[in-house]
């Protein structure tokens, strides 16, 4: 909801408020202001100017050669390129030093040899979106009325002399979604009284009642159906300054019916719509649902196929407008319209939001109608446009009003204690404080001890039960007026779980290594959910999704970081590392919760480092990842628990994929993306790892114990094995460790061999040993003893020979 601070101003009183404090005001009270716009930010110098001589520019086909009378018998020489510009009109002239959006000075200039002393401007110039431009000056400049006084400001008389507040409004606040609605809440934050429009306007002695007859089939769907009817309307441009608040609401101008209907909408939360009474083509208005089939052509001169779930408005036979979303093009306000038969009514907000939503018709009326409208604003927003139209159309309103009316409305009364309001918040107001703020609101209250009986007006529909009340009073009384307390007890909350402090480490861990961190969408597509799934498992389906893409719940994180790569790479961003600590979905059966569980995923491409002052670059590989993760395990405490073996996934490339086992139990995997996968994605070399998160957090970790620094010195012996090719490297140096006994402490592999002095299908794996006793010196005998049981163990499991 866009809010005008000018227009506002004329239903509250907002002295001694700018409009950057009554956004934090509003803010603070539980409506987000998302920002303020300063519709004239920068801009200077331009000013009214009337053009009182036109003529072609001798030496180019497409500018015109104006002179402009500034005011007080300034005349300066313009070129303008605009084909609508013409001789005695009035228009917004950009003078000489004068600064436009952008920063966009303007300066002397020679176009085509003729000088040209500032700048006639279009409302797009001026700031103005283009989409909020009349479309009779979309592609030229703006002309103002005849009236409009020379070498006046322009942009005040645009009205873009205005602070323009964007309200951020939650679905149960529709009330906001309209100026007399927020007005009654800075009212009530301000403790200011709501200013209402005056209403009066002289009839004609016709009634309205000769000219039409209102029926309604649909009463659930339409319970209350008000029209008038005004003759002799002349159709032109609306006042100046009504275009200048529909323009800052949103709202782009069209004629001075149209946009009053609109300017009723926004002030009143009241949708309404004009009919050219002529083109109707009967006296009746008959409200029913539509047939299966039935056509209509809206306003937007689309044919429409409607269903019985349709609310429509019709002449008694054929559909004039789809209710509450949009017009038919047959019943059109046009330039020759004489007679206006204006409705204003209250329909059912599942009906229209079914109309909106089956057609993709997404309108200013249906928003409001879905969310809910005051049903005691129907009558007086009818008024109000018919003055409106009288004022500004030269409009007759005949007698009287026509209506179908079935509503039975009663406002909420809803009851609370003082000690339940003060319970909840925390707080100690007292019943005075708590009668005020309801006062402010214009709740009607009755006090009975401590209980207080709230009549709630209509046009708060979203207050309903006893919590409701008590929301109420916590924010108008201030968020912050709420006392700061410390816990008290044996057992203080608010500290770190064991779990919340590990994953704590990882995340600090991650970011320190140079990884981002990512958040993606926990929905996925049934094409993507079970890539990459550490555990396979049946999809979990939502009911209601939003689109394909988003119809399952994810089994893995890794596909959507591929996405967020692909996003990365495609902007030239090329050197990416993210991680992401998130939930997978398992299914649990049908009509039953998914098991959530907590994973640790990872991709990374591009440069890990480049120094170029050096010359040196270090492309991402397996054992930067690989890396990554040993550091990981070694701030978890893991290192000796996690196992590395070979494996082949799918999507993963075959030779570069690693499972990681702890203790026998598989609890991740990491690798580089398969080079087809990495061709489809467009994605540069890619390493991918995802991690049982919840596995490893929880593992028991044995107590950290310090040894005493041996004093007696160690002894290594390097060996080099010849093996076959497809020995596992990781399995002969858990084999030498489990033969090596007691005095060796450390194995590590230096060297690995395939060349010409090798058999074609064997390797030579060189590894280092190293032995010692904390408790004395060993002795070489020692050592050739447990280091030839080694040799024997590894020849014995693997056919392992010396390397000579």
């Amino acid at each position: 909801m866009f809010v005008s601070y000018k227009w506002l101003e004329e239903y509250v009183d907002l002295s001694g408020i700018t409009s950057e404090e009554l956004a934090e005001k509003i803010t603070r009270s539980g409506i987000e202001v998302e920002g303020v716009e300063i519709l004239n930010d920068g801009m200077k110098g331009v000013v009214i100017g009337h053009v009182v001589e036109r003529e072609q520019h001798p030496n180019a086909d497409k500018l015109n050669k104006c002179q402009v009378d500034l005011g007080e018998g300034n005349v300066v020489q313009i070129i303008c390129g605009a084909a609508n510009v013409d001789k005695g009109q009035k228009v917004a002239v950009a003078t000489v030093g004068a600064v436009l959006p952008g920063n966009f000075k303007i300066k002397k200039a020679k176009l085509r040899g003729e000088e040209s002393n500032g700048m006639i401007c279009s409302l797009t110039e001026l700031g103005v979106e283009s989409k909020l431009v009349a479309k009779e000056y979309s592609e030229g400049i703006f002309v103002f009325p005849s009236d409009t006084e020379v070498g006046t400001d322009a942009l005040e008389q645009l009205g873009l002399d205005d602070h323009v507040l964007e309200l951020g409004l939650t679905p149960n606040r529709s009330d906001c979604l309209s100026m007399l609605g927020v007005a009654y809440e800075v009212a009530a934050i301000l403790g200011r009284d709501v200013i209402y429009p005056e209403i009066s306007y002289e009839t004609a002695s016709e009634k309205a009642s000769d000219y039409i007859q209102v029926n309604v089939e649909a009463k659930e769907d339409n319970p209350l159906y008000v029209a008038k009817v005004i003759k002799n309307v002349k159709i032109e441009p609306s006042p100046l300054w009504m275009q200048a608040r529909l323009m800052a609401a949103g709202i782009r101008p069209h004629n001075n019916v149209v946009d009053i209907t609109n300017y009723v909408l926004i002030e009143y939360g009241q949708p309404l719509h004009a009919f050219d009474y002529d083109r109707l083509g009967s006296k009746e208005i008959l409200v029913r649902r539509a047939a299966n089939g039935e056509k209509i052509t809206t306003l937007d001169d689309k044919e429409r196929t409607l269903t019985e779930n349709h609310l429509v408005i019709t002449n008694g036979k054929e559909p004039v407008a789809l209710a509450g979303v949009m017009g038919g093009v047959n019943s059109e306000v046009q330039a020759d319209t004489t007679t206006v038969l204006l409705e204003s009514a209250l329909f059912e907000g599942q009906r229209i939001r079914t109309a909106s939503k089956d057609h993709g018709l997404r309108s200013e009326a249906s928003a409001r109608f879905e969310k809910g409208v005051d049903p005691n604003r129907v009558y007086a927003a009818c008024e109000r446009a018919a003055q409106l139209i009288s004022l500004y159309a030269g409009g007759e309103v005949l007698e009287g009003s026509v209506e179908a009316n079935t509503l039975n409305i009663e406002p909420a009364v809803v009851t609370t204690t003082v000690e339940k309001i003060n319970r909840v918040l925390g707080m100690n107001i007292s019943t005075e404080e708590i009668k005020d703020i309801f006062d402010r609101l214009q709740f009607e209250t009755v006090l009975d001890n401590n209980t207080i009986t709230v009549t709630v007006p209509t046009r708060r529909g979203d207050i309903t039960i006893e919590e409701d009340l008590v929301e109420e009073v916590a924010r108008l009384y201030g968020y912050d007026n709420i006392p700061t307390t410390l816990p008290v007890g044996a057992a203080i909350p608010g500290r770190l779980t064991d779990y919340q402090e590990k994953r704590r480490k990882v995340r600090r861990y991650l970011e320190g290594a140079g990884l981002y961190q990512a958040i993606t969408y926990s929905l996925t597509s049934a094409e993507k959910a079970p890539k990459y799934a550490l555990e396979q498992s049946d999809f979990t389906k939502l009911a209601l999704p939003m689109s394909e893409e988003r119809s399952v719940l994810r089994l893995s994180i890794i596909p959507h970081l591929l996405d967020t790569l692909t996003y990365n790479l495609a902007r030239q961003n090329d050197q990416i590392a993210f991680y992401e600590i998130a939930s997978v979905y398992l299914a649990n059966g049908e009509n039953k919760q998914p098991i959530e569980k907590e994973r640790l995923a990872g991709a990374l491409t591009g440069l890990w480092h480049s120094h170029q002052w050096q010359g040196e670059k270090k492309p991402m590989d397996f054992y930067v990842v690989k890396g990554i993760l040993d550091g990981l395990f070694d701030v978890l405490g893991l290192t000796d628990k996690i196992t590395y073996k070979q494996a082949k996934r799918d999507g993963m490339h075959p030779g570069r994929t690693a499972e990681l086992y702890m203790e026998d139990v598989l609890v991740g995997f990491v690798g580089q993306i398969h080079p087809t996968v990495q061709k489809e994605l467009d994605l540069t070399e890619t390493y991918v790892f995802e991690l049982a998160l919840a596995d490893l957090l929880t593992h028991h970790i044995e107590e950290v114990r310090f040894e005493v620094i041996p004093k007696y010195p160690s002894i290594t012996r390097d060996i080099a094995l010849v093996v076959n090719k497809d020995v596992v490297t990781g399995d002969i140096q858990a084999e030498i460790v489990n033969a090596g006994g007691k005095l060796l402490k450390e194995v590590s592999v230096f060297d690995v061999y395939e060349g010409d002095r090798l058999e074609g299908d064997k390797k030579s794996v060189a590894f280092s040993l190293r032995y010692f006793d904390p408790e004395r010196t060993l002795t070489d005998e020692d050592v050739t003893k447990a280091h030839e049981k080694v040799l024997q163990q590894v020849s014995e499991k693997f056919g392992a020979t010396l390397r000579s």
